[in-house]
């Protein structure tokens, strides 16, 4: 099974980068996992609607250009909740049923086109809260290997 995560941005923060390594050296027994950033575009507080609205057009070309046959799953605060249980066993699902790769997609500070929510298979919210784009790459790691755990049958903490 691979997993891909496209995400918009680099990560700068040391803490952030060796929780991504830790967690993606836990996950390569379970899944191939390649991580892909595409540039994010400069996007100043005092924006017009308009002018954010081209920001998430360009970075979601540069999104829909990484995008191959995979079960695309984009992470939207519109999207649908899950616990980390019912993630576990939506995963199993898609590999039985859909593909045996899952791609997961983080937007930029502004979120994702709907070039590209209109693409995914599945919207999927991890809390109504908003997080740094960049933190989010970190929890969704910690969440997919928590599913294989969940899976796996493995202890993992509660």
């Amino acid at each position: 099974m691979k997993i891909k995560i496209i995400a918009v941005g680099k990560i700068k923060e040391k803490y952030l980068v060796e929780g991504i390594k830790e967690y993606s050296k836990r996950l390569s027994k379970y899944c191939s996992l390649e991580i892909i950033e595409v540039s994010d575009e400069k996007a100043p507080d005092n924006m017009s609607i308009k002018d954010m609205d081209l920001v998430k057009i360009t970075e979601g070309e540069r999104i829909l250009s990484k995008i191959g046959n995979d079960f695309l799953i984009a992470l939207a605060i519109e999207g649908k909740a899950m616990s980390s249980e019912d993630l576990a066993k939506k995963i199993v699902e898609i590999t039985n049923y859909n593909s045996s790769d899952i791609c997961f997609v983080i937007g930029g500070s502004l979120g994702l086109s709907e070039a590209v929510t209109a693409k995914a298979h599945l919207k999927l919210s991890f809390s109504n809260m908003t997080f740094p784009h960049q933190l989010m790459r970190l929890i969704l790691l910690e969440q997919i290997y928590r599913s294989f755990r969940i899976n796996k049958n493995q202890p993992y903490h509660k």
